[in-house]
């Protein structure tokens, strides 16, 4: 395969086929071949195509190089290349530039596209703007997409925890890995224990982070499992779930061990979880 590339790359050397060196180029950057991706996108982009320059964003984006990326981005715009709105957003969010990535995002969803409005909504509640994201969310559900309806019947779960939202729940699960972890919740809350360590080993075993957590504490909540408890804390933080430094702190803490305890609320605090840091502080005051 690489020889391949390699004699295509070297090929196309003085073409001016557009197509062929945006083809050439989206098969090196599938081969994380970024700077030779970047060659034929440029000299695409060069040609006067818009895909060359939304591509060529791409694979600056994909150096982290965001400021050129930017600028590709916008050039393919102006081209006519609607499909860059999504990807200027994201750009802009690792520049720092939130208000130009919420009005790319917007863009995006203007666009027609509603993983752009997604990340529109994300953004905003990231933001504190929680009414507004979920408008945002709540109209893009209304267009007919699943994700969205999922979302926005996760954030009316935490808002409201009412039950009535089981079915949207239970519909969302396959498409937002919050609403399964949220459907849980409510069967919990429903006095349905079994249902909802089904719920969540279900999600464990499809790789869902989030499921981690909440199936740790059932385990130990209403199972008085605590081995099989530490077990999920840590599958959840090997996925990448910080907040379960601090249960599986607390569980340690419990059983007498205070110098794990101390160890886990130490690295769930460095990532910036305060319940952790709190508990760590605790511990070191007693």
């Amino acid at each position: 395969m690489t020889e391949d590339l390699d004699a295509r790359l070297w090929r196309l050397q003085a073409s001016e086929d557009a197509d062929e060196l945006i083809e050439l180029g989206c098969d090196l950057a599938d081969a994380d071949r970024h700077t030779d991706a970047e060659w034929c996108f440029r000299r695409a982009a060069a040609l006067g195509d818009a895909t060359g320059y939304y591509d060529l964003g791409n694979s600056l984006a994909a150096q982290q190089r965001w400021s050129e990326a930017v600028d590709a981005y916008t050039v393919a715009l102006a081209g006519g290349e609607p499909d860059a709105w999504r990807n200027l957003g994201l750009a802009l969010e690792q520049l720092g530039d939130l208000a130009g990535a919420m009005a790319a995002y917007r863009g995006a969803a203007d666009a027609g596209d509603t993983e752009g409005g997604l990340q529109l909504a994300f953004l905003l509640r990231e933001q504190g703007e929680r009414e507004e994201a979920l408008r945002v969310a709540q109209e893009l559900a209304a267009a007919g997409d699943d994700e969205a309806d999922a979302v926005a019947a996760c954030w009316e779960w935490c808002a409201t925890l009412d039950p009535a939202l089981e079915p949207r729940l239970r519909a969302g699960a396959g498409h937002f890995a919050a609403a399964r972890a949220d459907l849980a919740a409510l069967l919990l809350s429903t006095d349905r224990p079994v249902e909802a360590r089904a719920v969540l080993e279900r999600g464990a075993k499809l790789g869902e982070q989030v499921a981690w957590l909440p199936l740790g504490n059932l385990y130990r909540e209403e199972l008085g499992d605590d081995e099989a408890a530490e077990e999920a804390y840590r599958a959840g933080i090997a996925a990448g779930d910080v907040y379960c430094h601090h249960n599986l702190g607390v569980l340690l803490a419990d059983r007498g061990d205070l110098a794990g305890a101390a160890e886990e609320f130490q690295r769930g605090a460095e990532a910036g979880d305060q319940l952790a840091a709190a508990a760590l502080q605790l511990l070191r005051e007693s």
